[in-house]
């Protein structure tokens, strides 16, 4: 099936993106689609992490062609940050996609009307300290500055949520002792080494390859990261408006997801190859295969999600300060098309 693409600037080095967009846009409600209906677009979003390889393996594999009706035209659109991800969603730019549990729910507790419907990974969140920061125990944060992808995104929660719960440390920002900054993984070796940051949130590859560059150290594995192995490190999120007035394509999304995480789980070498040629397509850092290796050691990959993982996660979200009401995740996770 063939792809559309439109320019979407994803990183700090001025590069230029391959994302979607044809003339006409799709229907982000799904009214007046037709099953069968062959003139149809849609829009895939999900970003270049190993945490979002089914997005890459379902592109690579036109998963979607498979089980969406005959002549709809799918594309593919890259995200930054999940904060652009969910923009897209709630105005229709996109249907349906990978993104962090954090934003989706951040953006649910705010009225945006999504469904999480799938998970996508559960894993893949390090806590990296630069070498020369004289940091070698969390312990050692107060005075230091952390950085992580964007304000109250998934990594950020997961790392402030382990300081304050197992060390009484929290950031600036609710009058901490750690100064925090945002800015893209895959930009944090070169922070690491012009030392203007001295610890990072990250998500994998871009652990592995700060290890690999020898500019930083694991400081937090991800068994002992809060909520490192049980909370979904990326979540399946369409449109509430998509559930209700197009099942139909809600399932045929969920299917080719489906079947895209059990290739992840069946043919772990070929998807590697597939996850480092997208990386390297967007956003022109080629991994070595140690650095893949060792970034898929940290992810299980599994569409499975319970909603009360979720619902622990939101409530650090409240407590540290992200969301300004306690939140009521009743509603957001919807499993039927799972079962």
């Amino acid at each position: 099936m063939k792809k559309l693409f439109s320019v979407f600037t994803l990183l700090t080095l001025s590069l230029i993106l391959a994302a979607c967009g044809g003339e006409e846009s799709s229907n982000a409600s799904g009214e007046g689609d037709g099953e069968g209906n062959g003139n149809k677009e849609i829009t895939i979003g999900y970003f270049p992490n190993i945490n979002h390889v089914a997005g890459m393996v379902a592109e690579e594999k036109d998963l979607y062609s498979e089980t969406l009706p005959d002549g709809t035209k799918v594309n593919y659109q890259y995200f930054p940050d999940g904060s652009a991800f969910m923009t897209a969603l709630e105005t229709g730019d996109i249907q349906g996609g990978l993104v962090g549990p954090g934003p989706a729910m951040n953006h649910f507790t705010s009225g945006a009307k999504i469904n999480v419907v799938a998970a996508g990974s559960t894993g893949g969140t390090v806590i990296m300290a630069r070498n020369g920061a004289d940091i070698t125990t969390p312990e050692d944060m107060p005075g230091k500055t952390f950085i992580s992808p964007r304000v109250g995104c998934t990594h950020d929660v997961q790392f402030e949520t382990m300081m304050k719960e197992e060390y009484g440390i929290t950031s600036s920002r609710i009058d901490g002792q750690m100064k925090h900054v945002t800015g893209k993984p895959a930009t944090y070796a070169s922070l690491f080494k012009s030392g203007k940051v001295d610890v990072a949130t990250v998500p994998e590859p871009w652990a592995s390859s700060i290890e690999e560059e020898g500019t930083g150290k694991v400081l937090v594995d991800t068994p002992n990261v809060a909520f490192g192995e049980t909370l979904p490190a990326a979540v399946f999120v369409t449109s509430q408006d998509l559930v209700k007035n197009n099942p139909d394509m809600v399932d045929n999304l969920v299917e080719a997801h489906k079947k895209a995480t059990t290739f992840i789980q069946d043919n772990p070498d070929e998807a590697k190859s597939i996850a480092s040629k997208k990386i390297k397509e967007i956003t022109d850092q080629e991994l070595s295969q140690s650095v893949i290796d060792n970034a898929w050691e940290r992810i299980d990959f599994t569409y499975e999600v319970e909603e009360k993982t979720l619902q622990d996660f939101a409530n650090s979200s409240y407590e540290l300060g992200f969301l300004e009401e306690k939140p009521n995740l009743e509603g957001l996770v919807d499993t039927s098309f799972l079962d």
